[in-house]
C-alpha cells in the first residue's frame, strides 16, 4: 500500500541530485520538444517520442516503446532497483491544434524565448511537465545516489481525445506503486482530480411557417426554458458543492445547436452541458438531477420535449490519500525547495483518472498554469520547469531513494 512506504531523503543525496540538474540543457530539450509538432488530431507523437528516447538512452535507461497504434509510440523508461517499490512519471506528448496561427503573436512551434517564458503549443500542456520528467529522472540517474526502487518514466500519446496511451500502458501490465502524472498545477500538489458528466439536452417540438407561429412547437423557447432553470435551481446547488482541495462542483453550458431556417419555427435545439465532479458526486446521480430540472422547466409547455442523454465518457472524480507516501514524497520536495506545501485539487481531466481507477495511487504535478493550456501564445515560465525538474527528482529521491537517514 501507498501509506506503508517510506519517504524522505538525506540532505547530502538531495544536493547531488539537484547538481546534476543542467538548467542549459533542460530549457533546451523543451525548445527541442516543442518544435516536435505533435497535433492531436491526427496524433502522431514519433518525432516527440524520439526527442525524450534520446537521452534517456545516453543516461543509462532501459527505454521501450509500446505503440498502440501506428505513429503513437509510448515511451517506457526504466532506472533503479528491481525488488522495491516503483514509481512511474506520466506526461502526454500530444497537444491540441493550433487555431488560427494569426492570433499567435510567437509561432506555435518556434519555441521563442521572451520575458523569461517559452512560447508555443504545447510549451505548458504538456511538455513542460513531459521536460521536467525527463530531465529530473536523469538527473537522479547521473547522481548515482543508490536506489531501493525503480522509477518508470512514461510519456504517451492522446491524452487529448482518449487517453489510450496511458490505458495501453496499464493494460501491458506496468505496476507502479504510486503515479505522479505531469499536468499544469503552477507546481502544487494535487491530490486527485475533478470528474466529468456531461450531457447533451434535445428538446424537440414542432415545426410551422415562422409568420404562423401558433401553429407549431418553438424547441428553442423550450430549451430557454431548461437554461434559465438550470441557471436558477442546479447553479446554485452546485456552489454548495465544496471540498477542502478543489474548486465547486460546476456545470456550464458550452454548445447550442437549433433551427433550420429564418422562416420555420424549429422543432429541435440541442446543448451540450459540460458537468463537472468534485469527491463524493455520483455520475449518473447528477445526471439524473439535471433530467429532472429539464423536465420540470417544460412540462405543460404543449408540444414540446426533452431528452437528457449522459455523455459516453463519464467518471467521478478521483482522490488519492492526502497522507499518503506518494502526496508526502511530493510535498517534502516541495518544501525542500521553498514551494507551496499547500494540498489542491486538479480541475480538468488528465490521464490520471486511469491510473487511479486502475487502483494505482495518483497525484498531479507540474509546471505552468492551467489557464493558458489550449489558447494562443500558450506559455510556460522557464524558472517554473526548472523548478518543477528539481521536485520530480527530489520527489523521486524520497519516493525510492536510500531514505533520510
Amino acid at each position: 500500500m501507498d501509506a506503508s512506504i517510506p519517504v524522505g531523503f538525506r540532505d547530502d543525496d538531495a544536493r547531488a541530485v539537484l547538481a546534476a540538474i543542467d538548467p542549459e540543457e533542460t530549457i533546451d530539450f523543451l525548445h527541442e520538444l516543442v518544435r516536435a509538432p505533435s497535433v492531436n488530431p491526427p496524433g502522431d507523437v514519433a518525432e516527440a517520442a524520439a526527442v525524450c528516447e534520446r537521452p534517456l538512452v545516453a543516461a543509462g535507461f532501459s527505454v521501450r516503446t509500446l505503440a498502440h497504434e501506428p505513429g503513437k509510440p509510448n515511451i517506457v523508461a526504466e532506472w533503479g532497483a528491481e525488488d522495491g517499490p516503483t514509481l512511474c512519471f506520466n506526461a502526454h506528448l500530444d497537444v491540441v491544434p493550433t487555431g488560427d496561427e494569426s492570433a499567435w503573436s510567437h509561432p506555435p512551434f518556434a519555441a521563442e524565448i521572451a520575458d523569461g517564458r517559452v512560447y508555443g503549443r504545447g510549451a505548458g500542456d504538456d511538455k513542460a511537465s513531459v521536460t521536467a520528467q525527463v530531465m529530473g529522472a536523469i538527473a537522479l540517474a547521473r547522481s548515482e545516489v543508490p536506489l531501493r526502487g525503480r522509477l518508470l518514466v512514461t510519456e504517451v500519446a492522446d491524452e487529448e481525445t482518449s487517453g489510450a496511451g496511458a490505458l495501453h500502458l496499464i493494460a501491458a501490465g506496468i505496476r507502479p506503486d504510486g503515479v505522479i502524472v505531469g499536468e499544469q498545477t503552477m507546481n502544487r500538489v494535487a491530490v486527485g482530480e475533478k470528474g466529468t458528466a456531461g450531457v447533451d439536452i434535445v428538446v424537440t417540438g414542432r415545426t410551422a411557417h415562422g409568420a404562423l407561429p401558433w401553429e407549431g412547437a418553438n424547441a428553442i423557447e423550450g430549451m430557454a426554458r431548461v437554461i434559465v432553470a438550470l441557471g436558477q435551481e442546479l447553479q446554485p446547488r452546485l456552489a454548495e458543492r465544496t471540498h477542502a482541495y478543489f474548486m465547486p462542483s460546476s456545470a456550464s453550458v458550452n454548445m447550442i445547436d437549433g433551427g433550420v431556417k429564418s422562416n420555420v419555427v424549429p422543432d429541435r435545439c440541442a446543448i451540450f452541458v459540460d458537468r463537472r465532479l468534485i469527491p463524493g458526486e455520483d455520475p449518473i446521480a447528477t445526471t439524473a438531477e439535471i433530467r429532472a430540472i429539464a423536465k420540470a422547466a417544460i412540462a405543460g409547455v404543449p408540444g414540446i420535449d426533452v431528452q437528457v442523454i449522459p455523455a459516453p465518457d463519464r467518471f467521478a472524480a478521483t482522490m488519492s490519500d492526502p497522507q499518503g507516501s506518494l502526496a508526502r514524497a511530493m510535498l517534502a520536495a516541495n518544501a525542500y525547495l521553498g514551494l507551496s506545501s499547500e494540498l489542491t485539487g486538479f480541475s480538468m481531466a488528465s490521464d490520471g483518472r486511469h491510473f487511479a481507477a486502475a487502483g494505482y495511487p495518483t497525484i498531479i504535478y507540474g509546471p505552468g498554469d492551467p489557464r493558458l493550456a489550449h489558447v494562443p501564445d500558450e506559455w510556460v515560465g522557464i524558472d517554473e520547469v526548472l523548478e518543477a525538474t528539481q521536485a520530480y527528482a527530489l520527489a523521486a529521491l524520497a519516493f525510492l531513494g536510500p531514505g533520510a537517514g
